[in-house]
């Protein structure tokens, strides 16, 4: 139960990260649903496996998981800093259409 809980958040992760990486069309909110139900069966999982319980194809899937994860991680932060940037600009935009240089620093402006 472990081995195909752990496997089913690894294939959403995996798919996550592929779509991001690529620009392709993602549901995020699928996603997110995928991965909390992900989060709610590990953690009941957790309280009734013990460490020791935890065979070696386990500890590959969880190996594998956690790098994943960690590509995930930086796959979600580029695109988040992208957002920032396109929001930044569209910020600065805005601000330089709705300025008549009245109240600018520079002269002339």
């Amino acid at each position: 139960m472990l081995l195909d809980s752990l496997k089913r958040l690894e294939a959403t992760i995996e798919a996550e990260t592929e779509a991001l990486d690529t620009n392709a069309e993602i549901d995020i909110e699928a996603v997110n649903r995928a991965k909390s139900q992900s989060l709610l069966e590990l953690t009941r999982l957790a309280r009734t496996v013990s460490a020791d319980e935890i065979d070696a194809t386990t500890g590959i899937v969880l190996a594998r998981l956690h790098d994943k994860l960690t590509r995930n991680q930086v796959a979600v932060a580029r695109h988040l800093r992208a957002v920032e940037e396109i929001g930044d600009t569209l910020a600065a935009t805005l601000r330089a259409a709705d300025s008549d240089g009245t109240y600018s620093a520079r002269i002339g402006r």
